[in-house]
């Protein structure tokens, strides 16, 4: 069944497409070898720039196309489902992109988006602090003002591609003593390098390799006092709320990407492999494993989906992103083991794919807001609409 079949129109399709046969011929063959190596995608990064999916969220004047929610989601997958890094490459930029749409200034759009779309221009976001984990409004980093400009200081940690991003969306406290805390909060966008501003450690993982993460320590870096997002102090808390359920929605699509391409490469090998004198998925225990497997992915793709619209349709989504990213990474976590059982040992092995999901799938529980600030958020969101609609 094609899943784009009456989500999107004919164009979208075709870029969907467009990346499929990317992933096939470009990125599997290799993606194996540059994973174990930990080696940074150059090649892969230049080629998604050409086709454009870097800008896939920036509409004109800035950028050529803008797809819809829905084919976003699906472009991610398809990149996840080759090698889950190089959806990580171009997700905190799509986010900082949303964010300049709705609430950057004039200058501010005009500046950094034709760059944005073409990829020449990185862009990622620092939220998480050492010790802070998902709880922003606690956040230390401070933005101080000084005539013109702003001197940051603080630490931020985990933060993708931050040696090759030009453009931080740094959240930041513009007014530490306020009350409550959330409205003492800003985004600043912060161009680098710059003095007083030095990535000090790329992070040791478990997966996600190829792509950095890293620790940004802001020491007395100034900032112009323009780079307020939106150009006033005290909205950044709720613009990046806003723009985390764009992040959690493309979490949920490399979630649901990885796996893909973990039943992908079970149902192959299950077809493939023989025991006791027939093809392993006739056996009833690797059978029920396949059937669980695709039961779950396709409900998956349809709860992506499904938050996919709901942001698109303009109005608040929290719930439906939190609802996608919990069970998608769940799901994937569930299916890269089970894609093992079926290998047997051969799924331990650095030889095959699906050591790499399995090592792949918990980034997407515990990022974009553990699952567990997703069941908070989803509750609230229930309580307050009175249940599902």
């Amino acid at each position: 069944m094609d899943v784009a079949e009456g989500v999107l129109d004919t164009e979208e399709r075709a870029i969907v497409d467009t990346v499929a046969g990317f992933v096939d011929h470009e990125v599997r063959p290799v993606a194996r070898e540059l994973e174990h190596a930990n080696t940074y995608p150059e090649q892969l990064i230049e080629q998604m720039k050409q086709l454009g999916v870097f800008g896939l969220a920036i509409p004109e004047p800035y950028g050529d196309v803008a797809v819809s929610t829905p084919c976003y989601a699906l472009v991610t997958e398809e990149l996840a489902r080759g090698w889950m890094s190089l959806a990580g490459a171009m997700g905190g930029h799509t986010v900082v992109a949303k964010l300049l749409l709705a609430y950057g200034t004039d200058e501010q759009k005009q500046r950094y988006l034709p760059r944005m779309a073409t990829g020449e221009l990185r862009a990622t976001m620092a939220l998480t602090e050492p010790g802070g984990g998902s709880d922003l409004q606690a956040l230390r980093t401070t933005a101080r003002r000084d005539g013109e400009d702003y001197v940051v200081d603080g630490t931020k940690t985990w933060i993708s591609n931050a040696r090759r991003a030009g453009l931080i969306a740094l959240l930041c406290k513009t007014d530490p003593r306020a009350e409550p805390a959330h409205s003492g909060i800003s985004v600043l966008l912060v161009e680098t390098p710059r003095a007083g501003f030095t990535v000090s450690k790329d992070l040791p993982k478990l997966g996600y390799k190829g792509v950095e993460s890293c620790e940004l320590v802001f020491e007395g870096a100034r900032v112009p006092g323009d780079a307020v997002l939106g150009g006033v102090e005290g909205e950044g808390f709720a613009q990046m709320m806003r723009g985390l359920e764009i992040g959690r929605i493309q979490v949920a699509a490399r979630a649901t990407g990885v796996a893909r391409a973990a039943f992908d490469d079970a149902l192959r090998y299950a077809r493939d492999r023989e025991s006791f004198g027939k093809p392993i998925w006739k056996h009833q225990a690797v059978g029920n494993l396949l059937s669980d497997m695709g039961t779950k992915i396709t409900a998956a793709r349809s709860l992506l989906l499904h938050a996919a619209r709901a942001y698109d349709s303009g109005s608040r989504s929290d719930m439906e992103a939190g609802m996608a990213k919990l069970f998608c990474s769940e799901t994937a976590m569930e299916v890269a083991l089970n894609a093992i059982r079926v290998h047997g040992g051969y799924g331990y092995s650095t030889e095959f794919d699906v050591e790499r999901y399995f090592r792949d799938a918990p980034l997407m529980i515990v990022g974009e807001g553990t699952n567990e600030i997703q069941s908070n958020v989803i509750v609230r969101q229930l309580v307050q609409r009175g249940g599902l609609d």
